[in-house]
């Protein structure tokens, strides 16, 4: 058989990543559920906690965890990986309702999955306010997940671990994909799992993430400053995003209108300013 072939009776992009969303949203449920479970097991205040929402409150030197939950819930990588799963469908002569139906599908999930993240970080800190915080409980180490069994029973420190789990594997999935499809598209090529300029994103992904677990001492800290660090790419991110997203030349008649294009970097600024706040 012609290799040729063997490249195109391989999955295609189309093909595998609707598979990869009902893996990711699978993993995102059950994070999302092992939390709720946890939340079931203490009485929240929900008078608070909607309270905080509205108008939060920042203690000292609680800034770079402010900023590691905001990259967390902004989920940077998936933002790349978003737009292949959009151009993976091949629109051209499909004409312009399935185009605006796609979009407007899209919009709509990549606003929901905004929003699920958003809550699951809520019930997260939620969670640590009223065991950690209540108890008086200084939280400076992984470990601390043990108090979990004293404070809420011996099924509380098996759902945790569970719920992150489960998110290191979605986030990890998410990430390694994300990696290749930036790397692929430097090529001008779609992701594909056998293409080597996929592999060429994915590869290093790993190795880097796998070199930095092992020469971190203090993984609290680790975990917290590479949050942190996220945080900070966001801007480059978002602003990038709207100069795509706003040329004729590359988007067409689907380029940003002018109140859209000001609204986006409205929010640009206020993530930007955000994040240096945050760093005093």
């Amino acid at each position: 058989m012609h290799p040729c072939c063997h490249r195109l009776a391989r999955p295609s992009c189309h093909e595998f990543l609707p598979a990869y969303r009902a893996l990711v949203i699978g993993f995102v449920s059950l994070i999302g559920l092992a939390f709720l479970a946890e939340l079931a097991l203490i009485a929240a205040a929900w008078p608070q906690a909607t309270q905080s929402w509205i108008a939060p409150s920042l203690p000292a030197s609680s800034g770079p965890i402010v900023m590691s939950v905001l990259s967390a819930v902004v989920m940077l990588h998936s933002l790349f990986l978003r737009s292949e799963v959009i151009q993976s469908q091949h629109f051209k002569g499909k004409g312009e309702a399935a185009i605006q139906e796609r979009l407007r599908y899209e919009f709509a999930d990549t606003l929901f999955s905004m929003i699920v993240g958003w809550a699951i970080n809520s019930e997260m800190v939620i969670l640590a306010a009223m065991t950690f915080f209540q108890q008086g409980i200084v939280v400076d180490d992984l470990a601390a997940a043990d108090t979990f069994s004293p404070i809420l029973g011996p099924g509380a420190r098996l759902i945790f671990a569970l719920a992150l789990l489960f998110a290191g594997l979605s986030s990890s999935i998410t990430a390694g994909m994300a990696a290749g499809t930036i790397s692929a598209g430097a090529f001008g090529e779609e992701y594909d799992i056998h293409d080597r300029h996929s592999t060429g994103g994915i590869a290093p992904c790993f190795v880097f993430a796998l070199v930095a677990c092992l020469l971190v001492e203090d993984s609290f800290q680790g975990l917290l400053i590479s949050q942190a660090l996220l945080s900070l790419q966001l801007p480059i991110a978002v602003f990038l995003q709207i100069y795509l997203t706003s040329s004729s030349e590359i988007m067409g008649a689907y380029a940003n209108s002018l109140p859209l294009k000001l609204c986006l970097l409205a929010i640009g600024i206020f993530v930007t300013v955000l994040d240096v706040l945050l760093m005093l």
